[in-house]
């Protein structure tokens, strides 16, 4: 039987679950030694940021998105952890199986949480509330982490309602949350509208700006501002949004399946690059591993987009659309390997993307792939290609999946000709033994074969003393 009423939190079946501290949290679990202590996981090069800290790093003002210099200023004698992304995949995976346990609706939007729909689940397990607690319970018993789940009517007041529930860091000590907090109907705008406005989604730096121009300072403020006015000062669609939310008004359901929009890598180095040897290198290092998440998980995409930012923080974009899709490593190498010679590098790239997009199941009957079938697109700066498929520049070359140099991609390149039981033999060698046993020979270092794996320098570059590219 239920251990309480379910009628009284009817509407209020929406919940988010967030992990707290995630990723800190998983190093102090595997090594005991760091409890109690300042954990800072993330780049920790001087180009590195926060991804995640543990509560003792906020007491002194340490957050993610931070800058690692700045939190080292902070936080001398904090411990910095590069990060283990295989090893936060792997408990973000049992995470979910919890969550999958109480509903079929869960909705994940990140590792470490997501929103469930328990509204099928109140008859046999009790209450929102009651099986608010039971997740914590569960999560804790079965992953010995701890979370905050917020339970209301809508997406948005249930996000905001699990960061209430979180513990609060201080000089003084961890100030443990409530755990769980619940929104009731007749209490959402008594809850919402003292909040920051900046606590909204779709409210970032410059829509805050303007809003602030307005006067705005809290929802309610925002509320209390005619819609109209929001329209122009941010847009008629932006304007709407933020008036529903404002009012509590948030009709997306929770969607327990969504479909994979993009895969893509980038990375953030060391030290600027200037030259278009070095790039070209990253570039087939990321398309490599785009390819290779393209096909464990049998997908195939149309659209090779390549970002550039230079170390004046500017950001550019080139892209090229094939008629057919693709998972080929080699052919999206030979793609974005054309891409980046259409760029100079030689002011100096911060920054380097290899990204597909335009995807569909890789169960389809494969087809092959041609430059001439579409032109380039791009945004920031002319595109990369000219009708004939070739680059902009006269001595452009291509790296090949093989790590030979032509003048120009060649239909071989491009549509795999030959290339589709190498490439087949390659992901049977790297299931069996590893993703660094075999890759392109363009990889191949001082340090051994440098292939790109998901997670490697997520957070920017790695101290010097911690090569960015281990061999596993």
């Amino acid at each position: 039987m239920p251990a309480d009423p379910v009628d009284e939190f009817d509407a209020c079946t929406v919940m988010h679950v967030d992990l707290d501290a995630f990723y800190a949290a998983v190093e102090v679990l595997d090594d005991p030694s760091l409890a109690g202590r300042p954990v800072i996981v993330g780049g920790t090069g001087t180009r590195g940021v926060v991804a995640a800290c543990t509560y003792e790093a906020r007491a002194f003002g340490i957050h993610s998105a931070m800058s690692s210099v700045e939190a080292r200023r902070r936080c001398p004698h904090a411990v910095f952890l590069p990060g283990r992304f295989s090893r936060y995949t792997e408990i973000s995976e049992r995470f979910h199986q919890v969550l999958n346990g109480f509903t079929p609706l869960v909705e994940g939007i990140a590792l470490d949480e997501a929103f469930l729909d328990v509204s099928g689940a109140r008859r046999i397990l009790g209450s929102p509330p009651t099986i608010a607690r039971a997740i914590r319970q569960a999560v804790s018993d079965e992953l010995h982490l701890h979370c905050a789940v917020g339970v209301a009517r809508t997406k948005l007041l249930a996000k905001l309602a699990s960061r209430a529930a979180k513990p609060t860091a201080s000089r003084s000590g961890t100030r443990p949350g409530p755990g769980v907090v619940v929104i009731e109907p007749e209490k959402e705008l008594a809850f919402l509208h003292p909040l920051p406005v900046r606590a909204l989604w779709g409210v970032g730096p410059a829509t805050g700006n303007r809003l602030a121009d307005l006067g705005v300072v809290t929802v309610g403020d925002l509320a209390a501002i005619p819609v109209e006015t929001l329209c122009r000062a941010v847009g008629t669609a932006n304007g709407r949004n933020l008036a529903d939310l404002a009012r509590g008004d948030d009709t997306r359901p929770v969607v327990a399946i969504q479909a994979v929009k993009s895969v893509g890598h980038e990375e953030t180095f060391a030290s600027d690059l200037h030259d278009h040897d070095e790039s070209h290198r990253h570039v087939v290092r990321m398309s490599d591993a785009v390819g290779r998440r393209l096909q464990e998980a049998a997908l195939r995409g149309r659209t090779i987009t390549l970002k550039v930012r230079f170390g004046d923080f500017s950001t550019i974009t080139r892209s090229h659309t094939v008629s057919h899709a693709t998972d080929s490593p080699r052919a999206i190498g030979a793609v974005a390997g054309a891409l980046i010679e259409g760029v100079d590098v030689s002011p100096g790239v911060r920054l380097l993307g290899v990204s597909m997009s335009g995807l569909v199941s890789g169960a389809a009957v494969p087809q092959q792939l041609s430059f001439a079938d579409a032109g380039p697109t791009a945004t920031g700066g002319t595109g990369a290609f000219d009708d004939a498929g070739s680059a902009h520049r006269p001595d452009a070359q291509v790296t090949e999946y093989g790590g030979g140099r032509s003048d120009r991609p060649t239909p071989a390149d491009i549509e795999g000709h030959g290339w589709q039981e190498v490439e087949a033999a390659v992901m049977a060698i790297r299931s069996r033994y590893g993703h660094g046993s075999v890759g392109p020979g363009t990889l191949i270092g001082g340090s051994g074969l440098g292939v790109k794996r998901r997670g490697d320098t997520q957070w920017g570059p790695s101290a010097p003393t911690e090569p960015d590219n281990p061999v596993p």
